[in-house]
């Protein structure tokens, strides 16, 4: 009898098929890189490039959604992911066992190996239309996927990289002004783009209500709301844009327009209230958001997220650079950017970002993006500092 997991919809992981030219393998007891990625990494990352990867064994790949847990039928290929009862296959990475590693590594032949922990090097690129990682060079059993690190507080009660910095920012350490900027945009460029429907789901599981696991917590009005409610009608929420959408004229388009670092849960008619109106101070109270204010060109959110506001723009500053057929967005000190791709005011973003460091929320909502979802991190809630390192 055999299992079968599926995806839900909406979370299946589409990597780009590319040419790959095999390599004879060499049966190895240990896989050797600089550096271990995840599973969520090693699907941010399917550009070609050789990585080594450690992930726990789910089951047999036989299409680009099914994987199966039972009843194997090849020793071709096996699905890991970071978690050991993972069942969603977009958060599987499928791994080719060519011939010299079937005998070991094969399910048909070892089905015990299910649960297990293996480490594998080889190419990151597409397979069964997923996720994948091909001909491999090396893999070995053990390795497991170590929770990711904790950081450690800073004098100033903000959040550094912690071991990030060894690993995910290793080439920006020690970098500053436009270096810094160039190495943040090479590092957060690399990962997986979500369809505007996928951010529906994404957003239910990044911006969950800690003290109500059915509810997500509203950017702007701070309000706790079931995560069923969301749509267009009156009090259900939608996707915001924190970056304006028109700033820049990407709309819903896959890449800035679906990039959940900047899309955040809200009420319909706050959003509505916010329109593309640039940040800055002061106007009138807005009903449903307590302690955010909007004028003719301006909106200003509650104190609790002014600098959560900030260092989403920030990011996505960073991150769209003019590359990929997309704008290269820019902050400047004007209210009144229209379809320009800039976003202000900056001397405002900036006080706020200093004001109002990273919280708890922010610090998960960060983590679970990179981690479940998109596989890159906001540079600018690790290293606060960064920001003035390039903005001064």
């Amino acid at each position: 009898m055999r299992s079968v997991v599926r995806s839900r919809p909406g979370r299946l992981i589409t990597a780009f098929a590319l040419t790959v030219a095999v390599a004879t393998p060499v049966v190895a007891t240990s896989a050797s890189a600089a550096t271990t990625l995840t599973v969520a990494q090693a699907l941010a990352a399917q550009d070609g490039r050789t990585a080594t990867v450690t992930g726990y064994v789910i089951g047999q790949p036989t299409a680009s959604s099914t994987v199966l847990t039972s009843g194997f039928t090849a020793d071709t290929a096996i699905a890991i992911a970071d978690s050991a009862a993972e069942t969603s296959t977009g958060r599987m990475l499928y791994v080719q066992i060519t011939s010299a590693y079937r005998t070991q590594f094969g399910l048909l032949t070892n089905p015990g190996l299910r649960g297990k922990a293996i480490t594998a090097t080889g190419v990151l690129t597409a397979y069964f239309s997923h996720g994948g990682l091909k001909s491999p060079t090396a893999m070995s059993l053990g390795g497991g996927t170590t929770p990711s690190p904790t950081p450690t507080p800073g004098p100033t009660g903000t959040v550094p990289g912690g071991d990030y910095d060894t690993t995910y920012y290793a080439s920006a350490i020690g970098k500053t002004g436009t270096a810094l900027r160039s190495s943040l945009h090479s590092i957060i460029r690399v990962h997986t783009k979500l369809s505007y429907d996928q951010a529906w789901e994404a957003l239910k599981d990044t911006d969950q209500d800690p003290a109500n696991a059915n509810n997500v917590i509203l950017l702007y009005s701070g309000r706790s709301q079931s995560k069923s409610s969301n749509g267009g009608g009156a009090n259900d929420w939608n996707r915001e844009h924190v970056w304006a959408k028109s700033h820049g004229d990407f709309g819903t388009s896959t890449g800035p327009g679906t990039d959940v670092h900047h899309l955040r849960p809200e009420d319909v008619t706050v959003n509505s209230t916010r329109g593309n109106k640039d940040f800055d101070l002061g106007g009138s109270a807005v009903a449903e958001a307590p302690g955010s204010y909007s004028d003719a060109d301006s909106f200003e959110p509650r104190n609790a997220v002014k600098g959560d506001v900030a260092r989403m723009i920030m990011y996505m500053a960073i991150r769209y650079e003019g590359t990929d057929g997309w704008p290269n967005l820019e902050l400047n000190n004007s209210v009144n950017n229209g379809t320009a791709p800039y976003h202000g005011k900056m001397s405002v973003l900036l006080q706020w970002h200093q004001a109002d460091p990273p919280d708890t929320f922010e610090k998960r909502r960060n983590q679970r993006i990179y981690e479940r979802w998109q596989g890159n991190r906001n540079p600018f809630v690790d290293h606060p500092e960064w920001a003035t390192s390039i903005w001064g």
